[in-house]
């Protein structure tokens, strides 16, 4: 038996699907129920939401930790009482990346995209893998791709919370981008850049590591950088035509040609795509260096970009008809929400942009305050809804209302959980996005269909 501390997260869950599939009995709780633990359910795993002992089974052979239960846990002390064996989540990728060929992919954004797009390409090369992402990719409909012991390699998104990506043993490492984050653990900013090159610097020494040029990574591992501009890689002639987004790959004259597959990113033009916003087109460079690295050719990587559905939560288009676009996203830092808004503004110009918004922890909203006004005055109408806490106590002057005053945009409102529906419908918005990363999902449907009808 396999018990699960923390079983509803997006890691823990796709942990806990691999161990069922290769035989082992998994339990677990959470704190609340949702869509993925009823999924878990579904599938045959016992799930509880009562922090009791009482409810933990037993001849638990090793228990699985994720850093967000409490320290305080009535079940984690138990637990340990009983000298039960418990590892944290990341103990258990950083074991995985060592069996097989891991491509480890991290980022303070952009990760979850990048690790679905790697192995959706890959699959579509017909490449035995196994797969851990951060998010519902929507071509496998699941967070998890379980091989077996003839993978050629491991997929897995490299979590930067709690340093928990340096468990991790890659053969190919990428970082998508470095933001001031997380600052509760790292203190600031540098801490947190220190902790990515230590990330990329645990990368073998016949692998290969991938960053966006703009990053302060220093490494003497073979590498390749990627953007929009002084990179060994560049997406040039960006483009959106009849819904897709197109653009051409430009190689730098130096770089890490020496290498047999990465030469043949020489041959890559007018690539087609379904994700929207310059951000995205730059993931897709991260991906398609790593699957040419990986041999995957030309003719399969057009294929894999060209049939990319994209991950729920990430510039998840929901509802697009004449009336109404809805497009929902796990945007929570500053950077994230004005890549997410600057895309819909691109894409969807004639619009009237609309954004719920649900702010993530206190320490965030207290450490971006600035930045997140700014960036959601990129839209129409902002609507506020109060700050998610997470695992925080609340911090004396930091709340939605003081964010909201920050906040340029002419239509601007606060409002509750138990009146946003009603917000929404008495508004009828063209073009809406919701945003955040606490419990704001859990009014996706409800959104969804009420502007479908």
């Amino acid at each position: 038996m396999v018990y699960f501390l923390g079983i509803g997260g997006i890691g823990m869950s796709a942990l806990a699907r691999y161990f069922k599939a290769n035989g082992y009995e998994v339990a677990g709780y959470d704190r609340t129920q949702s869509p993925l633990t009823q999924r878990l359910e579904s599938e045959g795993i016992s799930v509880h939401y009562v922090d009791d002992p009482a409810m933990i089974p037993e001849n638990i052979e090793f228990c699985v930790l994720t850093p967000a239960i409490p320290a305080n846990s009535k079940e984690l002390n138990y637990l340990r009482d009983k000298n039960v064996k418990i590892v944290k989540r990341a103990e258990v990728l950083g074991m995985l990346s060592r069996q097989h060929n891991s491509i480890a992919i991290g980022g303070t954004h952009g990760k979850t995209t990048t690790t679905a797009l790697v192995t959706h390409i890959l699959m579509t090369a017909g490449k035995k893998l196994s797969a851990f992402i951060g998010g519902i990719a929507r071509n496998i409909d699941s967070n998890v791709v379980i091989g077996d012991a003839h993978d050629e390699c491991v997929v897995m998104e490299a979590d930067e919370f709690d340093h928990s990506f340096l468990q991790l043993s890659p053969y190919v490492s990428v970082v998508t981008s470095i933001d001031a984050d997380h600052l509760d653990i790292y203190g600031d900013y540098q801490h947190v850049v220190d902790s990515f090159n230590e990330f990329v610097n645990k990368t073998s020494d016949n692998g290969l590591v991938v960053y966006h040029a703009d990053l302060p990574i220093k490494t003497d591992k073979k590498h390749v950088t990627y953007g929009l501009e002084n990179a060994d890689v560049v997406a040039e002639k960006i483009c959106v035509n009849q819904g897709e987004t197109c653009f051409t790959i430009k190689i730098a004259v130096d770089g890490c040609w020496e290498d047999n597959n990465l030469r043949s990113l020489r041959d890559l033009r007018e690539l087609k795509m379904s994700l929207y916003g310059n951000h995205n087109v730059q993931n897709a460079l991260a991906a398609i260096i790593v699957c040419t690295y990986l041999g995957v050719n030309e003719e399969d990587i057009r294929m894999g970009l060209a049939t990319f559905k994209g991950v729920q939560r990430r510039f998840d288009i929901r509802v697009k008809d004449a009336k109404h676009i809805y497009i929902d996203d796990y945007a929570h830092h500053p950077e994230e929400i004005k890549a997410a808004l600057s895309a819909a503004r691109k894409v969807f110009s004639d619009k009237e942009l609309t954004v719920v918004f649900q702010p993530h922890l206190f320490t965030r909203t207290r450490d971006f305050m600035d930045g997140f006004a700014e960036s959601l005055s990129l839209a129409d109408r902002v609507i506020l809804l109060d700050i998610y806490p997470a695992r925080e106590l609340p911090i004396e002057g930091v709340t939605s209302a003081a964010l909201l005053d920050k906040i340029t945009s002419k239509n601007k409102m606060l409002c509750s959980k138990e009146e946003l529906l009603e917000t929404i419908k008495g508004i009828d918005p063209e073009l809406i996005m919701t945003v955040g990363a606490g419990d704001i999902d859990r009014f996706v449907p409800q959104i969804e269909k009420m502007l479908a009808q």
